[in-house]
């Protein structure tokens, strides 16, 4: 059993209803909701941090506990071009979760809502034996202009943003800049709004599963195949740890040909890695052999 597997199963008997305001639901970075007469489009993002699964309480301190539950939500609203407006976060509150080791977590959280505009709207707590937190971020976008998933052509490029492997090697060796890499990751916001306005790519998603398995997620929702080159690596970092290696929040994303794509985004290096082809959907050739999407699933290593 795989997650793509259940995604599946639940995608199966979770169809749209006929005239529902719904546009996009399972199977992209968020959802996409059409409030009647509204020029623009909310995005709905759900996501879990885990104790034991993405921290450790003896290596990851409270305020970066907090940073990271918010971080891998707004990373979603990048993927889509969005702007994040508000957010929900439900904890499951262990008995070692002291009054200041909550207060540090909800001030990692605390501020980086106040750097990115999203206000904490609300919430549920519950106890646990270990730690859990659900966030819920909403933002928006304008009216049918959410970067998706399936929006890549055949001839489109493939790109990627960064350097990736940085979150894996930080992961292995807790050592450094890729250590504190891992430790606050950042949501691309303003590179997913270029995307959206400027560039006007394809399709887009970020990247926290690994290339292998993201790219072929793309490939799969937009029924196309694609040929790749070894990305760009992270310093120190190895080939697999920037194939495979999860947690980079990086920008996945496709450009139509003759697209003006530069070669950075203020700091952040642009580097085409690739093209989409006609094939077999969700099929990634690296060099011209197979690549398979070994990157991080929560139901396969279980």
């Amino acid at each position: 059993m795989t997650e793509e597997n259940i995604l599946e199963r639940v995608r199966k008997r979770a169809a749209i209803p006929l005239n529902s305001r719904l546009i996009v639901g399972i199977g992209d970075d968020c959802a996409v909701y059409r409030p009647q007469g509204s020029n623009e489009d909310l995005l709905i993002t759900t996501d879990m941090l885990l104790e034991g699964a993405h921290f450790k309480r003896g290596t990851h301190a409270a305020e970066e506990v907090g940073h990271k539950v918010l971080a891998r939500g707004l990373s979603d609203i990048a993927a889509m071009g969005g702007r994040p407006m508000v957010c929900l976060l439900s904890l499951a509150v262990p008995r070692w979760a002291t009054p200041g080791w909550i207060d540090r977590c909800f001030g990692g959280l605390r501020k980086l809502s106040r750097r990115t505009g999203t206000a904490l709207a609300g919430g549920d707590l519950a106890r646990s034996d270990t730690f859990a937190s659900d966030i819920v971020v909403i933002g928006s976008v304008p009216k049918g202009a959410a970067l998706l998933r399936s929006g890549a052509r055949v001839g489109d490029g493939v790109y990627i943003s960064g350097r990736l492997g940085g979150s894996a090697l930080g992961l292995r060796t807790r050592r450094g800049r890729a250590w504190r890499r891992h430790l606050r990751p950042e949501a691309r916001l303003e590179l997913g709004e270029f995307l959206r306005r400027r560039l006007h790519a394809t399709a887009a998603m970020d990247l926290s599963d690994g290339l292998s398995l993201d790219l072929r997620r793309l490939c799969l929702a937009s029924k196309v195949s694609a040929e790749i080159d070894a990305p760009p690596v992270y310093p120190g970092a190895s080939l697999e740890d920037a194939l495979h290696g999860g947690e980079d929040y990086e920008l996945l994303f496709t450009a139509a040909p003759g697209s003006r794509v530069p070669a950075k985004f203020g700091e952040l290096p642009l580097t085409r890695i690739g093209v989409i082809r006609r094939g077999q959907p969700g099929r990634v050739l690296l060099g011209g052999r197979a690549l398979a999407p070994l990157g991080y699933d929560h139901f396969k290593r279980s």
